[in-house]
């Protein structure tokens, strides 16, 4: 009896998850309509500075790296508030706080300005908070608001995972912007307090690249591969005006009424970055640049393995002569890779790879995966740095905000000639489920930059695990002048060292 009564519960469980599966079905893609990037023009300030800066670099783009999270949020706020003819913007996640309700607040004024406005979401990364803000957006005459692989609940959107769990397991990890077809900012950055140096709470140590050129074209057709694909869904057709008033703007003036948000607006406010583009005056590295990404297809899991990111940034890797830096704020290398990256090392090439500590890391079941492969990275000669939590960034200091840091970078520097800078983490997550973009950029002088801060900077901010004569796994301190070793995880306790050894049993690398 007690069995039969188990095969009922279940059986009766299925049928409610196909139930709930066939009623929250995502809508029909048919009457969308149908739109392209604009080309940059000479009668916008962008388009104008753009083109004449490009006229004497034909073939490349002009770029610049955005490591400051004060910069990157300046850079985007001026770059919607100098649009006069268009804003693409395709993002992972978009916060309800103060950074992401100025930037939502800015695109709305921009659209009252005239301005085509194009948002793709990705739905996961989206508070329910927002989806009536979203949808008053989404109501203006020039702008168009979709998600990508929408919950087709609500609330709790979470629930969806339960009854459409192979749909909504996929997501759109990419971060675009693109002003008036002209200049675009891409990189590892989302929307959020967390990624501009914002607040009290842990900041993300990440990297974006402003450009302008010959790759704002290719990011403009990027975009309209997303835009177009069919996992984008107008928002009216996901979202219902009117089941609660938009609440956006109000939060906005509370937030900047706090005199730290004052403090915060006026620094933003004095960064020349795009002021500087416009007039002319910014130093931009002219070199060749190729735009990259993952069909949009992967988002349902019909593109072929030639089409992903993945087998582009192998080949950036396949065959380098002296050195290869990673900076992947979640690494789980698998099997294959370890090997390769071991090959490598093997054939003369220097190793480097940076990643997040236990202390540091957002997500601790992915940490718990990378800790599998630590061992015969090092023992295959990889040298690995792992951030320490607290690095102590003279910059976050003196604006009074967090020094508390975890690394969110994605980029690839090889030969001290070529760099990736993108969305890409090396993981399984990346790999085969989320769509991500990036560019390969030849430029000898940023990835000189990037291999400066492996060599003089990072040593001082991370741990550095090594293996002792026993093969045992000791974490240095190189910037502590006692030279302290660690023989456990550093700044964890036996509880979460416990905690990270049991998530590391569970056969979920493949989510990860």
């Amino acid at each position: 009896m007690v069995l039969v009564g188990l095969i009922a519960t279940v059986v009766a469980a299925l049928l409610i998850l196909a139930l709930l599966h066939l009623y929250y079905r995502p809508p029909s893609l048919k009457g969308r309509t149908v739109s392209a990037a604009l080309p940059p023009s000479p009668q916008t300030r962008i388009g104008h500075a753009a083109l004449t800066a490009g006229a004497g670099h034909p073939g490349t783009s002009g770029v610049v790296a955005l490591s400051d999270g004060l910069d990157a949020f300046a850079a985007r706020v001026a770059l919607i508030q100098a649009a006069e003819r268009s804003l693409d913007l395709q993002y992972y996640i978009w916060q309800h706080d103060l950074t992401g309700l100025f930037l939502l607040n800015e695109v709305r004024k921009a659209a009252e300005r005239g301005v085509r406005v194009r948002m793709l979401l990705d739905d996961n990364g989206i508070p329910s908070s927002l989806d009536a803000d979203l949808a008053a957006l989404n109501s203006m005459p020039t702008v168009e608001v979709r998600l990508f692989n929408p919950f087709i609940l609500r609330w709790p959107k979470t629930a969806g995972y339960l009854f459409d769990f192979v749909r909504l397991n996929r997501r759109m990890h990419n971060k675009l912007m693109i002003a008036d077809g002209a200049a675009t900012i891409l990189g590892g950055r989302n929307i959020g307090d967390i990624y501009f140096s914002y607040g009290a709470g842990p900041h993300y140590l990440d990297t974006d690249v402003l450009a302008v050129g010959e790759v704002a074209a290719e990011a403009g057709a990027d975009f309209d591969r997303y835009w177009a694909s069919r996992s984008a869904y107008p928002a009216e057709r996901i979202l219902t005006r009117g089941r609660a008033a938009p609440r956006g703007r109000a939060d906005l003036r509370t937030a900047l009424a706090e005199e730290k948000a004052q403090s915060y607006r006026q620094a933003v406010q004095t960064r020349p970055l795009v002021a500087d583009l416009i007039a002319g005056h910014l130093a931009l590295d002219w070199v060749p640049v190729h735009l990259v990404s993952d069909d949009p297809a992967k988002g349902l899991g019909l593109a072929r393995s030639r089409d992903l990111l993945f087998a582009q940034l192998m080949r950036l890797i396949a065959s380098p002569r002296k050195s290869v830096d990673i900076a992947s704020a979640y690494f789980v290398p698998g099997k294959s890779f370890t090997q390769r990256l071991v090959r490598l090392v093997n054939e003369g090439v220097r190793v480097r790879i940076l990643t997040n500590s236990q202390e540091a890391t957002d997500v601790l079941v992915v940490h718990s995966a990378y800790v599998k492969y630590r061992p015969a990275l090092l023992e295959g000669g990889v040298r690995l740095y792992e951030l320490r939590a607290t690095p102590a960034q003279p910059r976050e200091r003196a604006r009074g905000t967090s020094t508390r840091a975890s690394l969110h970078s994605k980029t690839v520097s090889v030969d001290e000639e070529r760099v990736f800078i993108g969305s890409f983490n090396f993981d399984p997550r990346s790999v085969v489920l989320n769509t991500e973009m990036g560019v390969m950029i030849d430029s000898p002088r940023l990835a000189r930059e990037l291999t400066a801060g492996f060599d003089e900077v990072l040593p001082q901010l991370s741990y550095v695990p090594k293996r002792d004569e026993y093969g045992l796994i000791q974490w240095h301190e190189p910037g502590n002048p006692a030279g302290t070793a660690h023989l456990a995880e550093p700044g964890t306790n036996r509880v979460q060292r416990l905690m990270l050894w049991l998530l590391g049993r569970l056969p979920i690398e493949w989510l990860l």
